[in-house]
């Protein structure tokens, strides 16, 4: 059976997961570790369905399969029954971090801002047994000026550095895992190494804050609410994981969807709370946006960022041309009748074999291209989007880019909680440990001879 999106002859995709949606081998039973039923026992009963192509590109192994099953709703509450034993050594800290592309569709969901939907969301979690609720959006912002300093870089070394240009971007899981498992070495290469957002979270926890709580690693349980599936995947990466402590930076993802499944069924008012920070300090803060008109972001601000440093043209607007369709766009900068930058955002897999087939031919003019599994971008994420048939809610995507365009802008240098964790976590800006929390590698195998002969 093959999956819409695959590309591969055979696919076990579909019906290994949907095996695993009745039971798999290393699934904990919940039924069995709790002999009375807790206050988490209907909510666990709740059914996730994850027969979606959850990286749209090579099949899903069998084993990551399992894995990928396992970070549902049941995991999180197995470890909220956890901390109620009597027996403190196995008690976990639990910790939620929120995507910024999340929020808005909490906001849409309540009819509320986002600044109120985050309160209400981090009351509720904190009602749940939650001891931490963290926004997100400080790694979006690391993950950007990393992105942008070694854009520069690789501008500035394209004659002397094979593969510097075109540089991709790196925040889409879907699209990380399609470039390594379909078209490897001849892509990877041209993929930024900054980590995502979501990499550089698992280690601000795990790493940071766990020193700053006198905690191990490993006795801190993390959970990401994310838009997309996708993150699920991610999660299990190998350069994701401790082995000295056997503690994965992200221990649990739950889709946004998944959340809300869970406030409906616990019907009850909670008392609204404000998000924590790294630094245990408790601000009242309103929610903000990276500065970025769109739900990804990256486009925009390294745009800007090298009109600035490479040609010391300081740009307000940015206007997009739409190409085939309003999912592949181009943007331009001119110096003295000269294109001296071409930047491009490709969403949708169709529009990502489109960029490649012109990239293998020899026939691409960009120099960065923001790449997004999802058509529509981040916000249209499958776990947030998708009504109960599958298809995709357009009033309510329309909802949360309206919302998300009235979030109030910070940009990520004027951050003075990034510019803090520099200094104190990693040592400076041009650090060895800033390569190593906020970088990484990608595999480079040969991809398959015939993958580029799919039709999407």
């Amino acid at each position: 059976m093959k999956c819409e999106n695959c590309t591969k002859k055979e696919c076990i995709k579909k019906t290994n997961i949907d095996d695993q949606q009745s039971v798999t081998p290393d699934t904990p039973d919940f039924n069995s570790e709790h002999e009375e039923k807790s206050e988490f026992h209907k909510l666990a009963d709740a059914k996730i369905f994850l027969s979606d192509c959850l990286a749209h590109d090579s099949c899903v192994t069998v084993e990551e399969g399992i894995k990928v099953f396992q970070q549902n709703q049941k995991e999180f509450f197995r470890i909220l029954n956890l901390n109620k034993k009597c027996d403190t050594s196995a008690h976990k800290v639990l910790a939620v971090s929120i995507c910024p592309q999340s929020l808005p569709y909490f906001a849409a969901k309540f009819n509320l801002s986002v600044t109120d939907a985050s309160k209400r969301l981090c009351g509720f979690l904190k009602s749940l047994g939650v001891h931490y609720v963290f926004d997100s959006t400080i790694a979006v912002d690391f993950s950007i000026l990393e992105s942008q300093k070694e854009f520069i870089h690789r501008y500035r070394h394209q004659k002397q550095e094979e593969h510097s240009l075109p540089m991709f971007a790196s925040a889409c899981p879907g699209w990380i895992r399609y470039a390594e498992r379909v078209l490897g070495n001849p892509v990877t290469p041209h993929i930024c190494t900054a980590k995502s957002p979501q990499q550089i979270m698992g280690s601000l926890v795990k790493d940071y804050f766990a020193r700053q709580q006198n905690l191990s690693p490993d006795k801190i349980f993390h959970i990401i609410v994310a838009p997309c599936y996708d993150k699920k995947l991610e999660a299990l990466r190998e350069d994701f994981y401790t082995a000295s402590y056997n503690s994965h930076d992200v221990d649990c993802v739950l889709t946004s969807g998944e959340i809300i499944q869970i406030m409906e069924q616990k019907k009850e008012f909670v008392k609204e709370a404000v998000v924590d920070n790294l630094f245990g300090e408790i601000k009242e803060e309103d929610t903000v946006s990276d500065g970025a008109t769109r739900s990804d972001g990256y486009l925009e601000y390294i745009f800007k960022y090298a009109a600035r440093e490479l040609f010391d043209m300081d740009i307000k607007e940015i206007t997009y041309r739409a190409l085939k369709n309003k999912d592949f766009q181009e943007i331009t900068l001119e110096k003295n009748g000269e294109i001296v930058l071409r930047f491009a955002a490709a969403y949708g897999f169709r529009n990502i074999q489109n960029m490649i087939l012109k990239l293998k031919k020899g026939k691409f003019p960009y120099h960065f291209v923001e790449v997004l599994a999802c058509p529509g971008g981040c916000l249209n994420g499958k776990g947030q989007t998708q009504t109960e048939d599958g298809k995709p809610d357009k009033a309510l995507l329309r909802r949360m880019e309206e919302v998300y365009a009235e979030i109030p802008v910070q940009l990520p240098e004027t951050n003075t909680h990034v510019q803090r964790l520099y200094q104190e976590w990693l040592n400076g800006t041009d650090s060895p440990k800033v390569l190593e929390a906020l970088h990484t590698t990608y595999s480079t195998a040969e991809p398959p001879t015939d993958n580029m002969d799919i039709k999407w």
